[in-house]
């Protein structure tokens, strides 16, 4: 599955570029605060298998107005790397592959 040039960001991740996607939206659920933050990774060239990360953090648009999560690409590529460390092979067509991340931010430094 392939994700939309549009509304996406790349990053490169040992040499290789991705696209990755945070929904703009929340979902019911996510707005809700029932379930958390997630965003889907893809290889930007000849793309294979999806990978969804969930973050265990909020969405910045849930309804409560707590604070929300942001996203920033060094957070993309620990996902990519703990994706591929579980088996996700980003090369290859096939049923897309999740993996939860800890609900700590990386540092923006």
């Amino acid at each position: 599955m392939a994700l939309a040039r549009k509304k996406s960001r790349t990053v490169v991740v040992d040499g290789v570029t991705y696209r990755w996607r945070v929904r703009r939206r929340p979902t019911y659920s996510q707005g809700m605060g029932w379930s958390t933050l997630a965003y889907a990774v893809a290889r930007a060239e000849e793309p294979g298998s999806t990978l969804l990360v969930r973050t265990g953090r909020a969405h910045p648009g849930q309804w409560s107005g707590g604070p929300g999560a942001v996203v920033l690409p060094g957070e993309v590529a620990r996902a990519v790397r703990t994706g591929i460390a579980a088996g996700w092979r980003p090369e290859r067509a096939g049923v897309p592959v999740r993996v939860e991340l800890d609900s700590t931010p990386p540092d923006p430094g």
